[in-house]
């Protein structure tokens, strides 16, 4: 890969309500221009979970008009090619995904969904900072890996090693 070449990547997650939002606002204000991420979800909620919203504003991490939206939008033709899937849901990962254009390299990012925590405002709160830590770090790891001099087994490797973080 070259030094200039730009990656795509896809979060996924069953709803694409929190967890995939969060991760994709993330990569791209993080990439710095390198990576273009986009979410989905297998069954797509419909709607943003309002506290995934609360805490990128919080975080000054710029929202790019974020929607749930379902998976098959990136399998149709047209669909941007895609360098990377990353499923940030053990659901998700379980199930038969689309065929991903480009042939995307794959790994398991596996988060506790936030979306389903109980509790009073601020312990909910606390679960959607906690998978925004988690999906941060993770990020942060990818960013720091050198992809352009890593071979296709290795960069493989190393990226589904991430999710284990």
């Amino acid at each position: 890969m070259s030094d200039t070449r730009n990656f795509t990547a896809l979060f996924v997650c069953t709803h694409n309500s929190a967890r995939s939002i969060m991760a994709e606002a993330l990569l791209n204000t993080l990439g710095g221009g390198r990576f273009r991420a986009y979410s989905a979800g297998s069954m797509p909620k419909g709607e943003v979970h309002p506290v995934a919203l609360k805490i990128l504003r919080d975080a000054l991490i710029p929202l790019d008009n974020p929607r749930s939206k379902s998976w098959e939008e990136f399998a149709r033709p047209g669909a941007p090619v895609l360098d990377f899937v990353f499923t940030v849901c053990d659901r998700a990962a379980g199930e038969v995904c689309p065929l991903w254009p480009g042939q995307p390299m794959t790994a398991h990012w596996g988060v506790e969904d936030p979306a389903e925590a109980t509790g009073t405002p601020a312990q909910i709160e606390r679960k959607f900072l906690d998978a925004f830590f988690v999906l941060k770090r993770r990020i942060e790891l990818l960013l720091s890996l050198p992809i352009e001099s890593l071979d296709e087994v290795s960069l493989q490797s190393r990226v589904r090693e991430i999710g284990r973080k």
